[in-house]
């Protein structure tokens, strides 16, 4: 019995991270899309000689 609950336990924290990694490559592919077109987009005004998409 003991066996059988921890492969489902191996099972589950597999189940977990392979969803946590997926969900957290969505999260880069958009973040990299937003600083992508933050970079394409940015605007004319100078600020210091340099024109910058970013507030900080």
């Amino acid at each position: 019995m003991l066996p059988l609950i921890l492969v489902l336990l191996l099972v589950l924290i597999l189940f977990g991270v392979g969803f946590a990694v997926k969900v957290l490559w969505w999260i880069a592919l958009v973040v990299l899309v937003v600083w992508l077109l933050g970079f394409l987009v940015r605007g004319t005004g100078a600020e210091g000689g340099r024109s910058r998409w970013y507030r900080w």
